[in-house]
């Protein structure tokens, strides 16, 4: 009995995910080829810590663009102990050296998470040229040359004030395939793309790789201010922006992130480093979402031994139905499908690193990048 009622629990909200929750798995490539007409004027702001081994390449792909309006470049070097700087100057492409500026940050005041500092430094910069746009993009980002382009005419042909793209992830690795497609996966499952367009849903995201928005827009809610202690700060933004205005979400195959994970420790990190203040810093969130998890994505293949006919059948096509559900994003990263049964094994792990965001937040250690704490229990 106990068996039958945690797969029919299971299967009701596998029904539920599927057909009812904006189509978050049907992935798509969204930064189709356009020219905006008029081409306003863009700023890009990177904010760069420890980043010479990629930032050459981010600098380049942005110089390189194939944008018919103008288009400039900052780059805030966060107190890199590398030559992050140098490696941004050296990569000016020949004739374009005047459009990239590079400066050192100066230190963080108190309230502020590292790289909203950085943000708002260079956008303090470009402020002063009054560009109609800003790109915020990360330094591991290497832009299509089509892809600013694409993103201004979604926006100037949706009203967006906030136009957003999932990059493609780097993908190579085993880990990287086993794991990567699935962070991807939760993120649309958590912040539908269809449900953040839709002026009359509550939902609000945006990706932090490559955020365009309105200079006016941000200048509206008070600019990144208004966001200075928030650790997922590309939500945080969209949702201040979609307080006022439309937000637009998207996934593109072209623009890349070259970061790479070797292992399954970055990728870690990575989660631990902001899944618990997704959640509120809530334990009761917690224990919540630990319990869902395990009742959706680990139960149903444990019901096959369950030794129950009900729920050994219910179980079988709850993991069929996930399985199914995503295959979309293993194609859309040139996976094999045969990860698809594996997804209950990944989000064992995407749900241990959330316990472990937890534990390190109430270690005081919450919020850890690149030699920083940026979240931590009082």
């Amino acid at each position: 009995m106990i068996a039958a009622i945690i797969g029919i629990i299971a299967a009701a909200a596998w029904l539920y995910l599927i057909a009812f929750r904006g189509r978050f798995w049907r992935v798509r490539d969204d930064a189709a080829a356009a020219t905006p007409s008029p081409a306003p004027s863009v700023f890009a702001v990177i904010p760069a810590r420890d980043e010479a081994e990629v930032i050459g390449r981010a600098v380049r792909s942005l110089l390189a663009q194939d944008y018919p309006g103008e288009l400039n470049i900052i780059v805030v070097d966060d107190h890199s102990t590398d030559d992050t700087a140098a490696a941004a100057r050296e990569a000016a492409l020949a004739g374009s050296a005047d459009r990239l500026t590079v400066i050192g940050g100066s230190p963080m005041p108190p309230g502020w998470t590292g790289k909203l500092w950085a943000v708002r430094q260079g956008i303090r910069i470009a402020q002063g040229r009054a560009p109609d746009y800003l790109l915020l993009t990360d330094a591991d980002i290497v832009h299509a040359p089509h892809a600013l382009a694409a993103l201004v005419a979604r926006a100037q042909s949706g009203g967006y004030e906030l136009a957003s793209l999932m990059v493609r992830l780097h993908c190579a690795s085993a880990w990287e395939r086993l794991l990567v497609p699935a962070f991807v996966w939760f993120f649309f499952m958590l912040y539908p793309p269809r449900w953040v367009a839709d002026p009359r849903a509550r939902t609000a995201a945006a990706a932090g790789g490559c955020m365009l928005i309105r200079r006016e827009a941000l200048e509206e809610i008070g600019g990144i201010d208004s966001i200075r202690g928030e650790i997922i700060d590309d939500c945080a933004l969209a949702r201040r922006v979609k307080a006022r205005g439309r937000v637009w979400l998207g996934a593109t195959r072209d623009t890349i992130s070259v970061r790479e994970y070797r292992s399954w420790r970055p990728l870690w990190d990575m989660i631990a480093r902001c899944a618990f203040a997704q959640l509120g810093y809530s334990a009761a969130a917690l224990i919540g979402m630990v319990v869902a998890l395990l009742v959706i994505f680990v139960a149903p293949p444990l019901l096959l031994l369950s030794g129950s006919v009900i729920g050994m059948m219910i179980g079988g096509i709850a993991w069929l139905a996930m399985s199914l559900a995503y295959l979309p994003i293993l194609r859309f990263y040139r996976c094999p499908v045969w990860l698809a049964p594996l997804l209950p094994l990944i989000a064992l792990f995407y749900t241990a690193a959330t316990i472990g965001s937890a534990v390190q937040f109430w270690r005081g250690r919450g919020g850890r990048w690149k030699g920083r704490y940026q979240a931590a229990a009082s």
